[in-house]
């Protein structure tokens, strides 16, 4: 480490070294998709000697820390500083070999943090009564909970919903890795190590040197990584019983079907799915009992999910998407029977749908 660099640096701005700092070269930075650093600790880049590697580190920077964010950019050599918006670094035509003091974002702002928080919260003596006492099975309710508002959230494409359910459902996975440590079981560190490697190893195309034609190459390798995993581990699962019997049961579907397809196991055409709707739809008219009518419908209800697959429409996605929109055009009928003194059960169909129609031009 260069003490002395350090030093000139600090003393060119004219204010003490932080007691933690984080100390990268540019040219490592450069070659990063995301900071390899917590940003409530202060950074210190050093080394950027071309307009093209100032780019690259502002890049990266970005993905992080927002534009407006002011770093300090220091000129060893002529002893000169200067304050500027992160967007703006770079884009000056003289540019002198530099380093760059970004100040930390402030207390909260890095997965260690927060990491530290939760385990605070279950500390035996100054934590929470409550978080002490949970378990798998007890945040299990809370962890489907919260799955299921992050998913009414990207439904109605409200980001700043989509920020907050995320931060939710982040705490679940935290929570339960802390309980899981305390018990020796694995910890935050393993779970992160295993799915970086499993994103390693089954993304040969990115991070190795398979070639692969599009997104079906990319999948049906996947298949074939897959099931080599599950040889490596003397496995008897079969492909399809990964996937979770808790799922919804059209995301459950559209996973067996994209699975099943990734091995070849699929219709030629779509018009075989056509075919097959066709044929499924006059099964339920011929149907002769209730119990006949349920599993015919169950077969269509897949069908049509095949078909939403041939078109890479998601059909749990499509579904909601209609409920939402089902539940917004009756409230609609609701109000409109409100204002005329009303009840739906006082109305006639045909001034429902009056109001319904109207509903639709909304």
């Amino acid at each position: 480490m260069d003490f002395t660099l350090i030093n000139q640096i600090f003393e060119t701005m004219r204010i003490p070294a932080p007691p933690k700092l984080i100390l990268i070269q540019a040219q490592t930075l450069s070659s990063a998709h995301f900071p390899p650093t917590p940003p409530d600790v202060d950074t210190l880049i050093i080394n950027i000697d071309s307009p093209e590697l100032a780019i690259q580190v502002k890049q990266v920077l970005l993905a992080v820390y927002p534009g407006e964010h002011v770093i300090k950019i220091v000129e060893v050599e002529s002893r000169k500083w200067k304050e500027e918006r992160l967007i703006d670094f770079g884009k000056q035509a003289d540019f002198s070999a530099v380093s760059i003091y970004i100040p930390a974002l402030g207390q909260g702002t890095s997965f260690e943090s927060f990491a530290e928080i939760v385990a605070h919260l279950r500390a035996p003596e100054d934590g929470c009564p409550w978080d002490k006492e949970q378990t798998h099975q007890s945040l299990r309710k809370h962890l489907l909970e919260e799955t299921y508002e992050t998913l009414s959230a990207m439904d109605a494409n409200d980001s700043e919903s989509m920020r907050e359910e995320f931060g939710d459902l982040l705490l679940q996975i935290l929570l339960n890795a802390q309980i899981a440590s305390e018990a020796d079981q694995f910890s935050m560190t393993t779970v992160i190590k295993n799915i970086y490697d499993k994103i390693i190893r089954r993304h040969p195309h990115v991070f190795g040197d398979l070639k692969l034609e599009g997104v079906d190459g990319v999948l049906k390798n996947w298949e074939k990584l897959k099931e080599k995993e599950r040889g490596a581990k003397k496995e008897s699962k079969g492909l399809l019983d990964g996937v979770s019997v808790a799922l919804p049961a059209l995301t459950q579907a559209q996973e067996y079907q994209d699975r099943a397809a990734r091995v070849g196991f699929d219709w030629q055409s779509i018009e075989g799915v056509l075919d097959k709707l066709k044929e499924e739809i006059e099964e339920i008219k011929n149907a002769e009992s209730d119990f006949e009518l349920a599993s015919e419908i169950g077969d269509l209800f897949f069908v049509l999910v095949n078909f939403a697959r041939w078109k890479h429409i998601d059909a749990e996605s499509a579904l909601r998407g209609t409920n939402l929109k089902f539940k917004k055009r009756f409230a609609y009928v609701e109000q409109g029977a409100k204002k005329q003194g009303r009840s739906l059960s006082d109305m006639k169909l045909e001034e429902m749908d009056a109001l319904w129609n109207e509903a639709k031009k909304q």
